[in-house]
Parts: structure tokens; sequence; C-alpha cells
């Protein structure tokens, strides 16, 4: 699946009328809100910033609401930042404090949850279901994707995946413009995606079975870097990459192990590491390109981080490679 070139998109509305902020919800989450408060202090202000593969969105407001939401079409994963909320749907019933990060829906076609919201701050994150069930196939999940609790596994995992969130709201804020590549979007997309499966009990499965072992020999290996090598521009995946290569996923990770002691991921990110090195070698330095630009359209977001991968490959920051005061 190739991202979009849509430049990420960063909304803001706010409104004292609760019937205008259902309305609004409504539509940014493309599903059925109800929504009721006190009346007398309703002050309700979202901001959204947004992916093609992705949504952080906050809401502050000033009132003691209630609302009921009908299955949303993405999975919502929601983060009291400055507020309590009692949660109720499915049978389940929760009382979340600040801080805490839970599901607000398992599955896309799931019960409606009811939720009672005091006064504070709620950053919510929206994830497509086809690019979690993409992402969790490289566990050998069966579709669809079923989460079968609202809070994270243990505390560690929670405090991972609100970091993850942090780092990618970090930047949608600060680096627009390197989100709008489409290798960035696919790989944070990926990154969240995986933070979640990893976070949240479901169904996926991780047990590489009889057949996987079998199939991980060198010609798979083969096949998945001649695809990797072949595509590297592409906002591919595990899965493309096993499919490629006519086995599960499993397979391919464990014939990478095996083999060439690495995982698909991290040769991907190699392969890429090296084709923006050799951009950086080309590029005139007078055309104003600049590091963070190339590493962009090669997938890396975040500048410090690829500086620390492009040193350990080649034993100069890309600066210097791209100012030619380096061998």
């Amino acid at each position: 699946m190739t991202a979009s070139s849509t430049p990420p998109r960063r909304l803001r509305f706010q409104t004292t009328d609760c019937d205008r902020a259902a309305e609004y919800l409504s539509r940014i989450y493309a599903t059925g809100i109800r929504m009721t408060g006190r009346g007398d202090r309703c002050f309700l202000r979202h901001i959204r910033m947004a992916t093609s593969t992705f949504a952080i969105d906050t809401t502050t407001q000033t009132d003691d609401l209630a609302f009921t939401v009908e299955p949303p079409p993405t999975l919502l994963i929601a983060r009291t930042r400055s507020t309590t909320m009692d949660y109720r749907s499915g049978g389940a019933e929760h009382r979340f404090g600040p801080g805490e990060v839970f599901l607000g829906n398992r599955a896309e076609d799931g019960d409606p949850l009811w939720a009672r919201w005091r006064d504070g701050t709620v950053q919510a994150v929206s994830l497509p279901f086809p690019l979690l069930e993409r992402l969790a196939t490289e566990t050998g999940c069966p579709a669809p994707i079923r989460f079968t609790g609202q809070v994270p596994v243990t505390p560690a995992a929670a405090h991972h995946l609100a970091t993850t969130i942090d780092y990618l709201g970090d930047a949608l804020r600060d680096r627009p413009q390197a989100m709008n590549e489409p290798l960035v979007a696919g790989t944070a997309g990926q990154l969240l995606a995986a933070a979640v499966l990893s976070s949240f009990p479901s169904n996926a499965l991780t047990a590489p079975t009889v057949e996987d072992r079998h199939d991980a020999h060198p010609r798979t290996l083969g096949r998945a870097i001649a695809f990797i090598e072949d595509n590297a521009h592409r906002d591919i995946s595990v899965a493309d990459i096993a499919a490629a290569s006519h086995v599960t996923v499993r397979a391919l990770q464990l014939a990478f192990r095996r083999h060439h002691g690495s995982t698909p991921t991290g040769y991907l990110r190699q392969v890429r590491l090296h084709r923006a090195h050799r951009e950086l070698l080309a590029t005139d330095p007078a055309t104003g390109a600049t590091v963070t630009q190339i590493a962009a359209r090669w997938g890396f977001f975040h500048p410090g981080r690829f500086a620390q991968y492009y040193r350990t490959t080649y034993g100069r920051p890309p600066s210097r490679t791209l100012l030619r005061n380096g061998s």
C-alpha cells in the first residue's frame, strides 16, 4: 500500500454549542456521535493533525459531557491527558484517570461506546483497520484483527505506546514537510500500528509453524533481497516482501534471522540509507537541498536518528557528505 502525497492536515475547531460540537466530531470520525452537557459552560476546542495513514487529535472542553459513539470505521486509541473519563462498551466498564491510554473500540463492527468526560483534555489517535490487519499478518494473525481487552497488557506497554504517540505528534507539528513524504507517512503509520498491536491483547499469533520453518531457506532470503532492492523507493511492508517471496511473514522473518542475522525491516532500512547516501553524494549543495529533505524522501522522518544511522554506517555525519567535506 502506497501512502498518498496529500500534505499533513492541521484542522482547528472550537465552539460553545454542544450540538454543533457533536455534528463536527461526527463528521471528523465518520460516525454518529450524540453529546449532552450542562449547557451553561460548554466550550470545546479540537485540533487535528493528520497524514494519509493516521490522525492525532487533541480535544479540550470545559463542561461535564456525556456522549454515545456508534462504531467508527477506524480504531480509536484514547488518552486522558488532564481529565477523568468513565467508559462503557460491550458490558465492560472502566474509569480512566489522567495520563491513561485505552482503546475506544476493539473492532470496526463492535458495540457503541458511552463515556462521561469531565472538563479537561483528551487525545485520540485514529488508525485504519486495514493498516492494522496488514501489519498483523506479520505475526500470523487471521483477519479481521480482534482486540480482546481495552487496556494495555502492561504499564510498560502503555508507556511505550504513549511515547510513540508523542514522538509522532512532535514530528507532525515540527516537521510537516518531512511527514508529507510518502515513505515517511507509510513508515510512521506502520510504527504506530506496531506499537498498538504490541500494547493491547488481541488475536495476533506469533509462533512460526512447521511450514514456516521449512520455508525459511536461503532461496527465500534471495527473493526477498531482490524485491527490496527493486522496490525500496516504494512504501512497502514486510507483508509485501513476504508475498513477493511466496512465503508467510513468519517464514520470511525466520529466513532473515537464520541466514542474514537481521530482520526484513532492518535490511530495508539499510538499503534506503544507502540510497540516501548516493543521493547526498550526487546532490549539488548549491541547489539548497538539505539533509533533512533527502532523508525524508527515503523514509527517515527524524533527522537525529537518520544522522545516527548514517554516522554508524559511513563514519561521518551526512552533512559532510552533502557539503563534500568527507572522502
